[in-house]
């Protein structure tokens, strides 16, 4: 069998928009591309790096992309045994070496998802920004058939978040219009519990990662006690061995917890989430963290092969002014796969 070659493209994703998050505004993403051929095949994977946020946001990030292209022929478990450490080049390599095996880059978990006979229910997500943005949002986000939106909280005034969210639950119940929220941290511990009372009037599905990640034991106690539900996010980014996994999800308890794959170290970390998660009487679902199209569609079919009927957070290929041209799309609250549309990536 030929042998495979690597090679990394780095690729700036621009923002239609500035992106509001409490971590201040975004106005493009740094992304990298791993590419593998082998003979007439070849295999494409995104490294989603999270500047600020991911695990391996590390000076020598480049440099471990480039040994793993100088050292693709050691093979698979040698290069995946030392990646632990850089989870979106772990889900990366993952990918490309998907579309190898499947001959087809960009159907590596074929199924009635990537047939168009079915779609994935997702939730309409709503940035931070000034309160009159974030309601021209909501409006948007519904009248486009949205049954479960997401609003970033935590960088404007408290008063007025909960105003927002009163102005929906004046015109939808919990059974029209499912409201999750995020807020990134924002909460500080000594009042997070009295601001989670107040949410709670609304009949929130669940919040996520009201305090910052790290505080154990203050997590444990908010989920044990909160009136409203809590999923970790952060929380889970940078917990890597299995041991760990095991205690922090033990420890705290959470209702849900969200899997970022680029984040967590892709299928392989999210699959041993999704075991703890099994075993401690959690839900979970799956969010995509600012990728191209090209990483959000391997989110996707992953995610459509899991069977998990929860609304999904993968509404995010529209986001780019230079994102790929692909067979996603998102319809009725429902992101859509149409084999009939042909990719258009000049990566390869």
């Amino acid at each position: 069998m030929k042998s495979i070659r690597a090679r990394y493209i780095k690729y700036f994703l621009e923002f239609k928009k500035p992106a509001g998050t409490s971590r201040g505004i975004l106005h493009k993403k740094e992304t990298y591309f791993l590419v593998l051929s082998q003979e007439n095949k070849k295999g494409i994977g995104e490294c989603g790096i999270f500047r600020g946020l991911s695990v391996d946001d590390l000076p020598n990030y480049e440099e471990k992309l480039q040994w793993v292209c100088d050292n693709i022929q050691l093979g698979k478990a040698f290069l995946f045994q030392n990646l632990k450490q850089y989870p979106s080049i772990y889900f990366g390599l993952e990918q490309a070496y998907l579309g190898i095996e499947n001959s087809d880059c960009y159907t590596i978990f074929p199924s009635k998802f990537t047939k168009g006979e079915d779609v994935i229910p997702i939730n309409g997500l709503i940035w931070m920004g000034e309160k009159e943005l974030m309601q021209k949002q909501i409006d948007e986000k519904i009248k486009q058939g949205f049954s479960t939106i997401k609003l970033k909280i935590g960088a404007i005034d408290f008063a007025l978040e909960l105003q927002l969210i009163a102005n929906i639950r004046k015109q939808f119940t919990k059974d029209d219009i499912e409201i999750r929220l995020d807020a990134n941290g924002a909460f500080d511990p000594k009042d997070a519990s009295e601001k989670l009372k107040k949410l709670s009037e609304f009949d929130i599905h669940s919040i996520e990662q009201p305090i910052k990640a790290g505080q154990w034991e203050m997590m444990s106690y908010l989920c044990q006690n909160s009136p409203l539900d809590i999923a970790l996010d952060e929380e889970l980014i940078g917990v890597i061995d299995i041991a760990s996994k095991i205690n922090l999800m033990e420890q705290i308890q959470p209702k849900y917890i969200i899997l970022k794959p680029s984040l967590v170290g892709g299928i392989f970390g999210c699959n041993e989430w999704i075991s703890l998660a099994n075993q401690n009487n959690s839900q979970w679902w799956i969010t995509s963290a600012l990728e191209s199209n090209i990483g959000l569609n391997a989110i996707a079919q992953y995610t459509y092969s899991l069977g998990n009927n929860l609304p999904q957070g993968l509404g995010t290929g529209g986001l780019f002014v230079n994102n790929f041209d692909s067979p996603l799309g998102i319809e009725k609250g429902c992101l859509y796969y149409d084999p009939k549309k042909k990719w258009d990536v000049d990566l390869l």
